[in-house]
């Protein structure tokens, strides 16, 4: 392991970049929203619950605090009614069913059944593993890891992904409580960095207009930015930011440290073309952040 003080290696994130699209996949996948539906739950419920359902039929609440950065009032309007309409075990079985099919659709059942596919369920799954023990504190991630694990390839890599996925989720909450980003704030900053447009960070986590511009006025009023109003950084902001990031780096570094360089490296070159593919037809935004 390295002490905080030193540098996160670099394929840290580069690796959870490439795979994250395999992974996020399934937040906008037809073939998932469409299982949830024929469960009742339609909409923003669907993503709320099935991906809390690894949690149990929790309130709420729970889903606020570790899902972090969504208005709770969207998170109230979804739970606990859709757990009325389909039970945890339903909607963890309809997501796992709806990502199946969206990766025989879009990669091929050639593709699937490829030695390349079992060479990286294998990489992912070996890194996913040494995370197991790492539960602390991470009450998302721990919830997952009590699922079965699926036994065909594509599914495990996927949910080996899943799992390195909320474990670097929860350290990046760890690390926004520490900065005291409250959720609204650290989409705010989120947008300031440039990765995604605020409109659509705002939007989707169902904050209002009114929201942001509380949360914007309270993070210039503590220097984190300038007065322009296309959501620039001070240089104390850029850095609190940055701060960020690198602590979330450093939260999530086990398991690729465990996997070690090189085979991080192998895993993100074969699932760099999954991945691109998922990305191009699911959410283009995210083609140029992978890393090979």
């Amino acid at each position: 392991m390295f002490t905080h003080d030193d540098q996160t290696p670099p394929h840290v994130r580069e690796t959870w970049q490439t795979l994250e699209p395999y992974h996020g996949a399934v937040y906008f996948s037809p073939e998932a929203h469409a299982a949830y539906a024929e469960s009742g739950v339609v909409g923003r419920a669907g993503y709320f619950a099935s991906r809390a359902a690894a949690l149990g039929p929790v309130g709420p609440e729970v889903v606020t605090a570790t899902f972090y950065n969504f208005n709770p009032e969207a998170v109230r309007a979804a739970l606990p009614a859709a757990w009325e309409k389909a039970p945890p075990q339903e909607l963890l079985a309809a997501r796992l069913r709806g990502m199946d099919a969206t990766l025989r659709r879009i990669l091929g059942d050639e593709v699937l059944a490829s030695a390349d596919m079992r060479r990286a369920a294998e990489l992912a799954t070996t890194a996913a593993q040494s995370a197991l023990p790492h539960v602390h504190g991470r009450a998302l991630f721990a919830a997952h890891t009590a699922l079965p694990w699926p036994e065909q390839p594509h599914l495990a890599l996927w949910h080996a992904q899943t799992l390195l996925r909320e474990f670097r989720g929860d350290g990046h909450v760890t690390a926004l409580v520490g900065a005291e980003l409250n959720g609204v704030e650290a989409l705010v900053t989120h947008a300031a960095a440039g990765s995604v447009g605020a409109e659509a960070l705002r939007t989707t986590r169902a904050w209002s207009q009114a929201d942001w511009d509380t949360a914007v006025a309270g993070l210039r009023s503590r220097g984190w930015l300038t007065e322009d109003p296309d959501l620039a950084f001070t240089e104390e902001g850029a850095e609190r930011r940055a701060a960020v990031e690198r602590a979330t780096d450093r939260l999530a570094a086990t398991p690729y440290l465990e996997l070690g360089a090189d085979r991080c490296a192998e895993l993100r070159t074969l699932v760099h073309p999954w991945s691109k593919a998922l990305a191009q037809e699911l959410m283009p935004w995210a083609v140029g952040r992978l890393v090979r």
